[in-house]
């Protein structure tokens, strides 16, 4: 244990709940800020310096490496639900087979991924309708930056063995590495070497490499009790059927929740360029804003899996209502900050002069704004479940909430006199109904444990 000591990993079985609990998430929204702030960058790079059809081709090609890059995502976050669990119950051995088992299987994956990205390259582009003048473009960019593919893996792995044990601030620095070296070549490939949108992506390509080689050279040297040894390598039957599931559910959870996002993009393109415009705009600004609660979601995940895995169920119950009570506080002064100041914060994407997108981008962002607490609450439940072994309920809610959303879009949206509103109302109503289930279903699991 005095190795843990020294890189500072946080027990989240000990301790205060909620100081813990921040301590432990500030470094993962911190994370997800530095991302955030390398989009923007990248963005006003290529839009800045390449020209309109660079931009729309690394614009119409981060929808697919999301959706691509989730998958892994996903898997990660499975699997570290399982070495938190076994964190929780003081397992070496069974956090070294975890890693040994977690990492074959998903590298494994994210090797044939790359090489079905390659292959079907073309009919991807195709599917996604992209304009003739920036296939070429588009096609350029994707063959430089899916080499890195394997190193979003890397980083992503390893960042969720280390935030499984307790240790949130590490992956943050190498983040923060990454970030940093991937704003400055961009601008040195594209302004000093002038290799146009290739050089934006080799740039992306070496800070991901670097990033993910870096997190795993930490590992290995901070971490020697966690190095893997023949006797580790056991396909255990109990512990890949474990991982599988928590895995494969958590990705498939993902997969589901772009999509979902996808297809009411389709409904919202249907009213125009003036909607779709103030929709592009503002969904930034909304994901932004409760982007912490989500990461908040997963630091909580994180304490539920090792107290799970430590049997301590009152501790859960606590953290539980101590963490809902920060989640729907933090949610109000979040839906206050966006409701009043909707109008400025549009006006910082779009001209003074398009007045209308404004007032359609103000009227989404007020009606999803004072329901913050809403998703919130989703994030942790998602959170809970994916802790807990049960990580099909987590699924179960992202369908509810998504199916919810998309139906009542299209029922709603037609009917002259709500229009685009429905949409908005929609969203909203798709998180409060998974709430509800999702509440009731664990309710129901305690009061039948407490009769047990």
């Amino acid at each position: 244990m005095e190795k843990q000591k020294k890189t500072k990993n946080i027990d989240l079985t000990t301790g205060n709940i909620t100081s813990s609990l921040w301590k432990f998430a500030v470094p993962l929204m911190l994370g997800n800020v530095l991302q955030q702030l390398y989009n923007l960058v990248d963005t006003w790079v290529v839009g800045r310096y390449i020209g309109d059809n660079a931009l729309a081709a690394v614009g119409s090609s981060y929808t697919l490496m999301t959706f691509l890059t989730s998958i892994v995502i996903g898997l990660c976050l499975g699997s570290s639900a399982f070495l938190s669990m076994a964190y929780g119950k003081k397992d070496q051995n069974l956090i070294r087979n975890g890693i040994f088992i977690s990492a074959v299987v998903i590298g494994s994956l994210a090797v044939i991924l790359t090489g079905i990205i390659y292959i079907w390259m073309n009919p991807m582009i195709r599917l996604l309708q992209v304009p003739q003048e920036t296939i070429s473009a588009m096609r350029e960019y994707l063959f430089y930056v899916f080499i890195g593919f394997f190193a979003i893996f890397l980083y992503n792995y390893i960042a969720n063995v280390l935030r499984g044990i307790g240790n949130s601030v590490t992956p943050l620095f190498f983040l923060g590495i990454s970030v940093i070296l991937n704003i400055f070549l961009d601008l040195y490939f594209v302004l000093v070497l002038h290799m146009g949108i290739k050089g934006a992506a080799v740039a992306t390509v070496i800070a991901q490499y670097i990033s993910g080689v870096g997190i795993l050279l930490y590992f290995l040297v901070r971490y020697p009790e966690y190095h893997i040894s023949r006797k580790d390598m056991k396909w255990n039957r109990e512990n890949l059927k474990q991982i599988m599931s928590l895995s494969g559910f958590t990705c498939l959870q993902q997969s589901v929740m772009n999509f979902g996002i996808l297809v009411v993009q389709g409904i919202v393109n249907s009213f125009g360029a003036t909607v779709m415009a103030a929709f592009a705009v503002a969904v930034k600004i909304d994901t932004i804003a409760y982007m912490p609660v989500g990461d908040f979601g997963n630091a909580f995940s994180v304490f539920v899996a090792q107290n799970y895995g430590a049997g301590k169920k009152e501790r859960i119950r606590r953290g539980i209502r101590q963490s809902a009570i920060s989640v729907i506080l933090f949610c109000i002064v979040i839906s206050c900050v966006i409701f009043v100041l909707a109008p400025p914060l549009m006006q910082l994407f779009v001209s003074e002069t398009s007045r209308e997108i404004i007032a359609v981008g103000v009227q989404y962002l007020r009606i999803e704004g004072v329901c913050y607490a809403g998703i919130g609450i989703l994030f942790m439940l998602y959170g809970y479940y994916r802790a807990v072994n049960r990580p099909k309920m987590s699924v179960v809610l992202t369908v509810i909430s998504l199916g919810t959303r998309v139906l009542l879009s299209y029922t709603l949206s037609r009917i002259p006199w709500i229009g685009v509103t429905g949409i908005w109302i929609s969203i909203p109503i798709g998180w409060f109904l998974a709430d509800a289930v999702g509440i009731l279903v664990y309710l129901r699991g305690r009061r039948l444990d407490e009769k047990g």
